[in-house]
């Protein structure tokens, strides 16, 4: 049995991975990796409407295969002995028997709403046990720890003084609350990741299998590799049209940063500054429509808007964000003299867009759903199922004799493809299960099935940690819903930001970043926005946009140290200190810093209304101006950290700089005209300083 991504992650999965990034090749890892493929059967069933089930056993079985995955998978990784294995395996197991328990007693379950027997109870205690355990195990103390002081909020906190205490509740009622419905573990976090989480991840891991990866470098080198500083340009590329499909930071560092990061530290970047490069542009994926992370699709449902309303809201400031990104490893390079690689020996990025051209289809496909007002559930089945054909139906093609055969093969499997949207799922199921059996037969058909069948394994152990952390993090919900708790906590904002809403909005960022250290970016955006974002509306910030700056700064959280996930999970690749890159990741990143600030003040830079800038001179002109504003705030903020622009900054233009681009988003009473003014000064007095050195142009 092939084991892809083992070899893919390579030394670095220990650092990430507790799954140990693959299924172990003995008896026990085929069990588990079939698991795994049930796993992702189950899942594409039920989101194509070919099995319809109740919302609320889908969740149920989803988190019932995701205890049962976690558990045997890690004890297998780590090296457990005999009898640990076996205490993993029936922690495994008690997981799906919860499963199907509220499987076999759905309807008896709903009658008895708020009374719950004791069986109810017990079973009730064993999912939230096993999901604290899976947690633990996966991502580390720092969650079950605050998933169970929240708990333990819920069951003592009528002890504790005004105005955080509560009226006390029985121990049943919130094990029932938690437990069962779709206020605690079952709640909206798991109802996306049942959906369009676990859609998308297998959505890019089909399309990686394919040679998406391969496809974006290649266009990536052909496009910048020859400029100054090309290596680092390439990573920043690359990993934003990585981003466009994964959705997942950490997968990006070790995917496009096995080949980016070596290839920077060979052109004389240093090993920190490789990593930093990576780490920073691999989590701005999350960011970077039209696949976003798998928060933007909790957004959505959350919010009660349409997908793509999230997209509009994100599409400038991600640009701006790999454009911030870009502009300070370009410095870097001037700074240290850096080139990029001869034209010679790099790819043409025509050429690779002419052979692989075809992979964007299902992309292209996919982007247009989503845009036109599709579910991303609709619109995720839709593009894996166009690359499930791209993908069998190559393998068969190339077993046809001449040109114009296989012309009219593809047509055929074209026309077949876009009546999906008349006749539905069922003839896209009919024409893959005629590819399959075509290819048991067809030179090279059987290898190809076997890529279909890793990828469905490996998308459903890559889903294993964002399922396990949505689980419990509906914990935080549940106690929120059950005690008001919110409330008292977005008072507070409330009461700071009425003397001033940067301090509110500071206030909320250190939140973000300090809950990020701990925890991923899902739980630590849905626990701040669900404390923060009501209260920044009642401050008058648009309710998306105070979601998209939590959302921006639990992204950044994952760069910042001590506990910078994406980071470590360079380290191994650059040979360098997770702390060191962490360190490099937050300079890389310290223009991004500035945007989600502005979004506040100037709404129109997210493309939403209102703010006094749209209501002086319209919404246009403001989405206009902002975005310059925004740009230039960049530009120098990122010559004052890297302490050049067309030769090495003095200490004094640095400063000044610094000064330019913090008024620039200060947004208040002149300080748009002092930053200008400060902006030109800095420019025009460098300039002057400088003319006539055209070595360092």
């Amino acid at each position: 049995m092939s084991n892809p991504a083992a070899s893919d992650v390579g030394s670095s999965a220990t650092f990430h991975d507790p799954t140990g990034g693959g299924f172990p090749l003995s008896r026990e890892g085929r069990v588990l990796f079939w698991i795994a493929v049930a796993f992702s059967v189950f899942q594409l069933a039920t989101a194509a409407h070919v099995v319809t089930l109740p919302s609320q056993i889908v969740r149920a079985a989803h988190v019932g295969f995701l205890l049962l995955l976690t558990f045997p998978l890690v004890a297998a990784a780590a090296g457990w002995r005999v009898p640990w294995k076996t205490l993993a395996w029936a922690l495994g197991l008690a997981g799906m028997a919860v499963a199907a328990y509220q499987w076999i007693e759905y309807k008896p379950l709903i009658l008895r709403a708020g009374d719950p027997l004791p069986i109810d109870i017990v079973f009730g205690v064993v999912a939230l046990a096993t999901i604290f355990l899976a947690a633990w195990l996966i991502m580390g103390p720092a969650l079950p720890i605050i998933s169970g002081t929240f708990l333990a909020y819920c069951l003592f906190g009528q002890y504790l003084p005004a105005p955080l205490n509560h009226r006390g509740y029985d121990f049943a009622q919130v094990i029932d609350h938690m437990a069962y419905g779709t206020e605690g573990i079952y709640g909206i976090p798991v109802y996306v990741s049942s959906t369009y989480i676990f859609l998308f991840i297998l959505f890019g891991a089909f399309l990686e299998k394919a040679g998406m990866i391969k496809l974006f470098t290649d266009i990536s080198l052909g496009l910048v590799g020859h400029a100054r500083g090309g290596a680092a340009k390439v990573s920043v590329i690359s990993s934003g049209l990585m981003g466009t499909i994964s959705g997942s930071g950490v997968a990006n560092v070790v995917t496009t940063g096995q080949f980016t990061i070596p290839l920077m530290k060979r052109f004389g970047y240093r090993p920190a500054f490789a990593g930093g490069v990576e780490a920073t542009a691999s989590m701005g994926g999350q960011i970077m429509p039209p696949v976003m992370g798998a928060v933007a699709f909790i957004m959505a449902e959350t919010l009660g808007i349409e997908y793509y309303e999230v997209v509009k809201a994100a599409i400038v400031p991600a640009i701006l964000y790999f454009a911030s990104t870009f502009w300070m490893v370009h410095l870097e390079a001037g700074k240290r003299g850096l080139h990029g690689l001869p034209k010679s020996e790099l790819p043409s990025a025509w050429g690779a867009l002419t052979r692989g051209w075809y992979l964007l289809l299902p992309l292209g496909v996919l982007v247009y759903l989503l845009f036109t007002g599709y579910t991303p559930l609709f619109a995720g089945t839709v593009g894996l199922s166009f690359t499930v054909l791209l993908i069998l139906g190559g393998s068969v093609a190339l077993g046809l004799p001449g040109q114009v055969i296989r012309v009219i093969f593809w047509i055929g499997l074209g026309l077949v493809a876009a009546s999906f949207f008349r006749f539905g799922i069922n003839v896209v199921l009919i024409a893959v299960a005629l590819l399959i059996l075509a290819n048991i037969f067809v030179e090279g058909g059987r290898k190809t099935l076997a890529v279909c069948r890793d990828s469905l394994a490996d998308g459903a152990r890559t889903a294993l940690p964002v399922g396990i952390a949505c689980a419990i993090v509906g914990i935080i919900i549940g106690t929120m819903t059950l005690t008001g708790v919110a409330n008292t906590f977005g008072q507070y904002i409330v009461s700071v930001g009425q003397n001033s809403l940067f301090v509110s909005l500071v206030l909320t960022m250190i939140t973000c970043i300090v809950l990020g250290m701990g925890i991923p970016t899902i739980p630590n955006y849905i626990i701040t926005s669900t404390i923060a974002g009501p209260a920044l509306l009642e401050l008058g910030v648009p309710l998306i946009v105070s979601h998209m700056f939590v959302f921006y700064f639990g992204i950044l959280a994952d760069l910042t140290p001590p506990v910078a996930l994406a980071c470590f999970a360079a380290a191994p690749i650059a040979k360098e200190g997770g702390l060191k890159i962490s360190i490099e990741a937050v300079k890389v990143a310290a223009a991004g810093f500035v945007i989600p600030y502005m979004a506040v003040y100037t709404p129109a830079l997210m493309l939403q209304d209102g703010g006094p800038l749209a209501e002086t001179i319209g919404y246009w002109p403001a989405v206009a101006y902002i975005v310059v504003k925004a740009g230039l705030a960049i530009c120098l903020w990122g010559a004052a950290v890297i302490g050049y622009l067309r030769t090495p900054l003095a200490a004094w233009e640095r400063l000044l700089a610094a000064a330019a681009a913090f008024t620039l988003v200060a947004a208040l009473p002149v300080t748009d005209e002092i930053g200008f003014a400060l902006a030109a000064i800095v420019i025009g007095l460098h300039w002057w300083r400088t003319r006539g050195r055209a070595a360092a142009a």
